[in-house]
């Protein structure tokens, strides 16, 4: 069998991430320096048209500069600079790019035609997008932790899937205290190309992976969702907490993602459908995650 559509994103062997920076508390010198604390065995580029070296690296002010072959950009730039971007990686034969910048769809109508620009380029050269709005990626067993968050995750059996990234880090936060490991994590964000199926699809034939927890706002393809769901809950313990169960909520998800959940009573249906445990507290997900993560402790 060959190589799952996200591979690359989870094991690139060269990455190249757009906006980094050595200016303090941006999130492209968060992101550059996560990457570079990590273990990630393959070359690291900087790309950024206004240094000419970051981390001690030499800088690059675009892919064509660059001249060597990169399998994933995780781009930190300003979202009128994403169709420019996107079409570089195209031309540059990338597989998979996570979008960490905002000003998209939850922007207005002038965001919106961005992302789809963007999002027609990406899909136009096969391009696999993460985001944007998200937190980005964590893969441990690769040395990748693609995100700017001040928390890493250490290594374990449990993946998380989230389209918050406050929850990721809330749990990954959590997590670090609490000895639980992860052996992914996903923010989702906006999630305009790469959504819960494609992850869910991912994750159901990983060897590294033992049991999913799901944070769940909003779904654009319910269809996709529920037919990866299921094949995952067969395999593995799937968790699931789900957000706008009142008003409210619906509300809140809306403004961050752009997609409602609908109906609380069809999700909880489905889910028990599927054989997915339902979290009805962030706290459930959290005692959940100990419970599952506590089988694998030697």
């Amino acid at each position: 069998m060959g190589q799952h559509y996200l591979s690359r994103l989870f094991a690139p062997r060269a990455i190249a991430v757009f906006g980094a920076s050595d200016r303090p508390d941006t999130v492209g010198t968060m992101v550059f320096q996560n990457l570079q604390r990590g273990e990630f065995t393959g070359p690291l580029y900087p790309v950024n048209p206004q240094r000419t070296e970051v981390g001690g690296v030499t800088c690059y002010p675009d892919l064509a500069s660059l001249g060597k072959p990169v399998d994933l950009a995780v781009i930190a730039t300003p979202a009128a600079t994403l169709p420019d971007i996107m079409q570089q990686c195209g031309e540059h034969g990338v597989s998979a790019a996570i979008v960490l910048s905002a000003g998209f769809r939850e922007s207005g109508e002038r965001g919106a035609r961005l992302e789809q620009q963007m999002l027609d380029i990406a899909r136009q050269h096969g391009i696999h997008l993460v985001g944007p709005n998200c937190l980005g990626v964590i893969r441990p067993s690769s040395g990748i932790n693609a995100t700017f968050s001040l928390t890493p995750a250490r290594p374990g059996k449990l993946a998380l899937v989230s389209q918050s990234g406050a929850i990721c880090t809330a749990i990954l936060d959590w997590a670090a205290s609490n000895r639980v490991g992860f052996s992914t994590v996903v923010s989702l964000g906006a999630a305009a190309d790469v959504d819960f199926g494609d992850v869910l699809d991912y994750l159901a034939g990983d060897g590294e992976t033992e049991a999913i927890l799901l944070y769940v706002e909003g779904l654009h393809s319910a269809r996709g969702f529920m037919s990866a769901l299921r094949a995952a809950a067969r395999l593995k313990p799937v968790i699931a907490l789900k957000v706008g169960r009142h008003e409210t909520g619906s509300r809140a998800a809306t403004s961050h993602t752009g997609a409602l959940v609908g109906s609380d009573e069809a999700f909880d249906a489905a889910l028990s459908r599927s054989g997915v445990v339902r979290a009805m507290t962030i706290g459930q997900m959290f005692s959940a995650a100990r419970t599952l993560s506590s089988r694998y402790r030697s």
